[in-house]
């Protein structure tokens, strides 16, 4: 079990939310520490991975095989 003073506005705030949503305080506090300790305890590549190759152009590979793809667009450019 653990224990943590906060400020009036805070708990406050905690309260509203709480009753908002239907909820109790401490649940909205363990989703938030949850939430807290998965970012703060990842990586930078996994805070943006979902990031990572999701442009629009669909090619997934396309930092790995930047060469290979440069050769098959100018070869598809150039043929006839």
């Amino acid at each position: 079990m653990l224990n943590v003073r906060i400020n009036k506005e805070l708990e406050k705030a905690l309260e509203n939310l709480a009753s908002t949503r239907n909820v109790t305080k401490s649940e909205i506090v363990k989703e938030a520490l949850t939430e807290y300790i998965k970012t703060q305890s990842s990586t930078p590549y996994e805070a943006g991975k979902d990031l990572f190759g999701s442009d629009l152009s669909g090619i997934k590979d396309g930092s790995v095989k930047y060469k290979e793809n440069i050769r098959r667009k100018i070869s598809e450019k150039h043929s006839y």
